[in-house]
């Protein structure tokens, strides 16, 4: 009896961190990103990037830096294809989709982004790079050339 809990206690011993150290890499894109506005550089709006129930990695606007239309109102996904989402604040959105980990390349891929400020959404992936994290929004296929690449960069915090 003795041996079998030596056994069972070294068995668990060598898996557990194995296990949690396989989980760690997977779920290392979650967190908050800063982004920025492609014409002028400067911060944008904050990311939320988390595991959702399906065990797919999403994310969802938390922060903008100009959370207000000129006239006092929320912004609005008023750009949505869709005219029942309209009316949708912007602060809440779910831009990032269905996203798995793909070990061999070592990136979040197989999702797409919704870019509320055309309303289209596109075929995406994201890859780690220290703190900064570069997400690829595409048409077709990510090597036939037709996209764009941003770069986020980490926050500790979310933003208020």
């Amino acid at each position: 009896m003795k041996s079998v809990l030596f056994i069972a206690s070294v068995v668990l011993f060598v898996t557990v961190p194995v296990l949690l150290k396989a989980q760690s890499k997977t779920d290392r894109v979650v967190g908050y990103y800063l982004t920025y506005d492609d014409e002028t550089g400067k911060e944008k709006s904050q990311i939320k990037v988390y595991k959702a129930a399906n065990g797919k990695y999403v994310g969802e606007i938390v922060w903008l830096k100009e959370p207000k239309e000129a006239n006092g109102t929320d912004k609005l996904d008023k750009n949505n294809p869709d005219d029942k989402l309209k009316k949708r604040k912007v602060i809440g959105l779910l831009i990032l989709k269905d996203f798995t980990y793909d070990a061999a390349a070592d990136e979040w891929s197989g999702g797409t982004i919704y870019n509320p400020s055309s309303g289209k959404t596109y075929n995406s992936y994201m890859k780690l790079e220290g703190n900064k994290m570069n997400v690829r929004g595409y048409i077709g296929k990510s090597w036939m050339g037709l996209g764009k690449t941003a770069t986020w960069t980490r926050e500790e915090t979310q933003r208020k």
